[in-house]
Formats: structure tokens, C-alpha cells, sequence
């Protein structure tokens, strides 16, 4: 809407006595920033505007999960875990955001404990997966996982912040960074998700959130050259069939879609699934 269309509709709003709301216009999380989309685009979401990602987007998202990846891998999975747990406070004190936007209580509560859950796992995880193995010969062999790197993500439908919560926690307390394509009905709470994060302790970078279609820039972010891994959780099967062999050129770790229930114990699936396991050798006695 034109500058010149708002002021003749507040004259009319004013004239009438009412008042003329403010619609909010929820844009896209970047490398900690709030952009809009660079196309201009925009489609209305229960009567708000979001942001309609372009391929373009997709790329400076990219961009900013490559370009945040080596401090956040390199910080100590206790500082992770630090992280992970603060984003959980502070979803508790949105509470009334996420309820007000439809979210039932019981999902904000399983999403809040699920953050908590994944962020005790970030120092055992390498302890579980991790280890000395047996040799013959003077030497140390010890195998420990490490992050995969970029993770791209299909957030899944039908539960908007549960749901959501479970496809990123597991991968940014292991140390990988995410670029993750908003379910398109859910793209309100996946925002207000994105404005917690802006306010907790995660780096700039860690975690970029698209709304839009994500069968429009899906395939561009499977055949991303500098995308490491996907996660295709809320991909439907003829979608996901195409981003797993779109995404078997750059040869990457591919996570299918399979029935969830969001609010079971989750165990380690997703946690094991992007991190790979590095084996050392070092001779004894040096």
C-alpha cells in the first residue's frame, strides 16, 4: 500500500472515529537480522503480511549459515548447550505471543521442555558416540563426531512450534548451522520463533528462518553447492524424492521424511544425524 493511500486512509479513520491498525509484516530472520524479502513479495497469512523468500534470499542465507559456522562448531558444546537453554527461556517468556497465535499450551510447554532436553545433550552427545577404540601398536585411536557443517530444512507441517523446535535444536547443539524454509501456513509462529532466537544468545548466522513456498526455493537450497546436509521433515513424497537425487550431486546427508509424533520421546535420530564421526591416531609416549 502506498504512502499516499495510508494517509487518505487514517484522514477516513479519523473522520469516522476509529482507529486504523497497524497490520504487522512478519519479514525473514538472516544472519540475525529481520530483511524483507528482496523480490518485494509478500502473501497474507491470517490477515498479516509475510515475507514470500526468493532465491536470492536463499543464497544470502546460505551465505550467512557458511559464514557463522566455524565459531559456533568451535565453541564448547557447554556454551552450546548455554544457548540452547536460554532460546527455551526465552520462548517461556513469549508465552502468551505463541498462544495468542493458536498455539496450544500444551505444545508451547513440550516445546520449551524439548530445548531444555536437547540442550543437556550437547556436552554427552560425544561421549555416547564418541571413543578409544582398540589397536594393535603403540598408539592412541580415538573416534569423536564433529558437525557437518550447513543444514538445510523443511520445517514439518502440523505442528508449528513443536515441530519446528525439534528439527533445529538437535542440529545447532551439535554445532552445525541452519538455513530452514518455514512451513507456509506456519509462517507467523515460525517468525515469532525466529524473534526469540533474536533475542537470546545465538550468533548471528546460527539459525536463518525463510517463509514463503518452500516447493519455490527448496530445490535451489538441495542443489546448493555450500549446503552440507538436508533435513526433509515437512517435504511431501514426490517434493522430497526430487530435492534427495537434486541433492545427490553435491553429495549430501539426506534425512527423510517419516510419520512423527512431535510430542514423543524424540531420542537420538536427529541428534546423530548430521554429525560425522573423525577418528585420530597419535603414537603413545609423545
Amino acid at each position: 500500500m502506498s504512502n499516499q493511500n495510508l494517509d487518505a486512509g487514517q484522514t477516513r479513520a479519523a473522520r469516522s472515529g476509529t482507529r486504523l491498525a497497524v497490520r504487522k509484516t512478519y519479514k525473514l530472520f538472516i544472519g540475525g537480522a529481520f530483511p524483507r524479502s528482496e523480490s518485494g513479495r509478500t502473501y497474507v497469512v491470517d490477515d498479516n503480511n509475510v515475507a514470500l523468500a526468493s532465491r536470492k534470499d536463499l543464497r544470502d542465507a546460505v551465505v550467512a549459515a557458511r559464514k557463522a559456522f566455524p565459531g559456533w562448531s568451535g565453541a564448547t558444546a557447554y556454551n552450546r548447550g548455554q544457548v540452547v537453554y536460554r532460546i527455551a527461556e526465552m520462548v517461556e517468556a513469549r508465552r502468551k505471543e505463541f498462544r495468542s497465535l493458536g498455539v496450544p499450551a500444551d505444545e508451547v510447554d513440550a516445546a520449551i521442555d524439548r530445548l531444555v532436553w536437547y540442550a543437556g545433550w550437547s556436552d554427552k552427545i560425544a561421549q555416547v558416540l564418541g571413543g578409544a577404540n582398540p589397536v594393535a601398536g603403540p598408539y592412541f585411536n580415538i573416534s569423536s563426531p564433529e558437525p557437518t557443517g550447513v543444514v538445510g530444512v523443511l520445517a514439518p507441517t502440523g505442528s508449528a512450534l513443536l515441530g519446528l523446535v525439534s528439527v533445529i535444536a538437535p542440529a545447532i547443539v551439535t554445532g552445525n548451522t541452519v538455513v530452514v524454509l518455514a512451513a507456509e501456513a506456519d509462517a507467523l509462529v515460525a517468525i515469532t520463533l525466529a524473534e526469540a532466537l533474536a533475542t537470546s544468545d545465538v550468533p548471528g548466522g546460527v539459525v536463518n528462518l525463510l517463509t514463503g513456498r518452500p516447493a519455490e526455493t527448496a530445490p535451489w537450497l538441495a542443489s546448493h553447492a555450500d549446503v552440507n546436509a538436508l533435513d526433509l521433515a515437512g517435504a511431501a513424497p514426490d517434493l522430497a524424492r526430487d530435492l534427495e537425487i537434486a541433492a545427490a550431486g553435491t553429495l549430501k546427508r539426506v534425512l527423510r521424511p517419516t510419520p512423527a509424533d512431535w510430542h514423543a520421546d524424540p531420542g537420538l535420530t536427529r541428534l546423530t544425524a548430521f554429525l560425522e564421526t573423525k577418528t585420530v591416531w597419535h603414537p603413545k609416549g609423545v
